[in-house]
């Protein structure tokens, strides 16, 4: 009996040591994003997840930069094979997942989409903390149209193509366009999948060269605008609030928004790059056994963001929305 007792109890002590090492077992999480070096949003971004997924915090994290779709989809299948927990991506296009994300959830990985999402089967992910890109491009173009222009001839400088962020900016200016004859595309062009500042502005340079006449520039993220700027000021080209060329950026860097503060450009739109806060969240409930709530029909928690007016705008709204130094 003495004997029984001894190993029952020998048993119980292995099954709380084991139970404990479980519970005390860090949480395997593959982040796939896009180069840090694409602008000061990615940067900050970036920054974000690192300082949240730590081992110090529960997790054994790999981060891989991939600017490709190819190149992530490489990563995810990789790290599908290694068994992660978790998956958490930014999608450089928003098409092609489907494959891949079912893989993951036949082994039973969570993925998590950050910043972008991905058109497939909700079904296929377990949450998504994202901007809506859509919105944006409608905010954008709505205080536009609230200037009351005679006319409005855009040079429209996208980002990278087949990405949320540019279809969401895309897709408002080009139905407005294409429904409203005062609105006319003079010229359409992209920085990349890098959304690079100097294609931007070879972009412009070519419009100007070819004597196409705009006076609005619609660029989709602050440093391609930085680029069309450069272009404007080499030929003499005035914008800004007392200028001929309203120029238009999207992210909020700091130094973007004290450009609106100098009257220099006129409006910035707002996309946040804080999600790893609430991803975590997320992750703990769901290893505590518990199920994640507030998602909307998508299963995504929506970034809430706003425009910024170079005539309102103030040094504490850069204080507060600017990313950066």
């Amino acid at each position: 009996m003495k004997k029984m007792l001894a190993l029952v109890l020998a048993l119980v002590m292995c099954a709380g040591l084991m139970s404990f090492a479980q519970a005390d077992e860090a949480i395997k999480v593959g982040i796939i994003n896009l180069d840090p070096a694409e602008s000061g949003y990615r940067e900050a971004n970036v920054n974000d997840l690192y300082a949240v997924f730590t081992a110090e915090n529960g997790y054994d994290a790999k981060f891989v930069t991939a600017p490709t779709a190819d190149k992530q989809l490489e990563a995810a299948n990789t790290f599908i094979t290694e068994g992660v927990d978790y998956i958490l991506v930014s999608a450089a296009e928003t098409t092609g997942w489907d494959e891949t994300l079912e893989s993951a959830k036949e082994a039973g990985i969570g993925v998590f989409l950050f910043d972008r999402m991905i058109e497939c089967d909700p079904e296929l992910y377990t949450a998504a903390v994202v901007s809506d890109m859509r919105k944006e491009g409608e905010t954008a173009v709505a205080w536009l149209e609230s200037l009351g222009l005679e006319a409005y001839n855009v040079l429209h400088i996208q980002g990278q193509l087949g990405s949320a962020a540019q279809i969401g900016r895309s897709e408002p200016l080009q139905e407005k366009c294409a429904a409203d004859e005062k609105w006319i595309m003079v010229r359409e062009g992209t920085g990349g999948d890098s959304w690079d500042p100097n294609e931007a502005r070879k972009i412009a340079e070519a419009a100007i060269n070819a004597g196409e006449k705009f006076n609005i520039v619609y660029a989709e993220n602050d440093g391609m605008a930085q680029g069309v700027v450069a272009a404007l000021d080499a030929n003499g080209i005035t914008h800004g609030v007392n200028g001929d060329v309203i120029v238009m950026g999207f992210d909020c860097n700091k130094w973007a928004l004290r450009e609106l503060l100098a009257g220099n450009w006129n409006y910035d739109g707002q996309c946040s790059p804080f999600q790893a806060k609430l991803i975590d969240q997320m992750i703990k409930t769901l290893q505590a056994g518990g199920e994640i709530e507030g998602l909307n029909e998508l299963k995504q928690i929506i970034n809430e963001e706003k425009g910024f007016d170079a005539r309102t705008i103030t040094e504490e709204d850069i204080a507060t929305y600017g990313l950066g130094e």
